[in-house]
């Protein structure tokens, strides 16, 4: 039996260091799910994992697409399903680590058939939303699909220039494309998430925004600077240090309100997992050797 061992959980909660703990006990490559860490440029704000913290596992989609090239979860799920089968070939483990929630229910239940968006209509989209900010969006998104408009967080300006793009794409509304039907997979899946107490998880977080600048996150993000029109680089860390470059933040409160944004961010993981049952929470120490166990009894 082919098996999708997936380790999730909130950010700074530590999935890196488990995932590469049990993959070493498993001796099996580790797929990352992981929104951000699969651009290259970006590895200090991302935490990707560096050579010494892989400890020789292979990792999958990690610092292996440019910062300008479209990625979705949709083309995760796609290639990530094409990967699959030829790891299951020398191993009946894979380990899926990462916290971009969607992209992770992406490959374990599946995702609806979207159409790609073309360069020419991304542009067009995002120039509604630069050009005419979040309200220009939304009146486009409650022209061109009402019924998603009343369903969608209308604060997420993310979200509405993406179901925007696709209305435009395939030429009819976004909502009669999604079916919510889950696709039936071949392969056994174990989710792991990480459970850490709030107050514990929130200093963690605190801790590592400190080490990414005692790493050089100033430096990194001042390099990516001029592409900071690009949705790569729209996600939290990034945005912080430009409106400092900006001149909108001084230094201490930019710093300070990178780490309660990522906070924020991490509540938006945990209470995404709480809408799945299928979720074992595992809590420290000796995460690996717990999960380890959980499933050579159970499989």
């Amino acid at each position: 039996m082919n098996n999708l061992i997936v380790i999730t959980g909130a950010t700074a909660s530590g999935k890196t260091s488990v995932a590469v703990e049990l993959a070493k006990k498993l001796g099996c490559d580790i797929i990352s799910a992981d929104s951000r860490q699969i651009f290259r440029q970006i590895p200090i704000g991302t935490a990707a994992p560096t050579v010494d913290e892989m400890q020789g596992i292979v990792h999958h989609f990690v610092g292996c697409k440019n910062l300008d090239e479209y990625y979705s979860a949709a083309t995760f799920e796609s290639e990530v399903m094409a990967l699959l089968p030829k790891l299951w070939q020398t191993n009946d483990y894979v380990i899926l680590c990462g916290g971009s929630m969607m992209y992770v229910d992406a490959v374990v239940n599946g995702i609806d058939d979207l159409p790609d968006i073309s360069p020419a209509i991304r542009q067009h989209a995002a120039s509604i939303y630069r050009d005419g900010g979040i309200e220009a969006i939304r009146a486009q998104l409650q022209i061109l699909d009402p019924d998603y408009y009343q369903q969608v967080d209308l604060n997420n300006h993310k979200r509405l220039v993406h179901a925007v793009e696709i209305c435009l794409q395939a030429g009819k509304p976004y909502s009669s494309l999604r079916t919510g039907q889950r696709k039936q997979r071949d392969f056994k899946v174990f989710k792991f998430a990480i459970d850490l107490e709030r107050e514990q998880l929130f200093d963690r977080i605190n801790r590592r925004v400190e080490m990414m600048i005692d790493a050089g996150l100033e430096d990194e993000a001042r390099r990516v600077y001029p592409l900071r029109h690009l949705n790569s680089l729209n996600t939290v860390g990034y945005k912080e240090m430009f409106a400092m470059f900006d001149g909108t933040l001084d230094r201490e409160t930019a710093i300070a309100r990178l780490q309660k944004n990522t906070r924020v961010f991490a509540k938006k993981q945990l209470t995404w997992l709480k809408r799945d049952p299928s979720v074992i929470y595992v809590q420290y120490p000796n995460v690996a050797d717990k999960i380890y166990n959980y499933i050579k009894a159970h499989q």
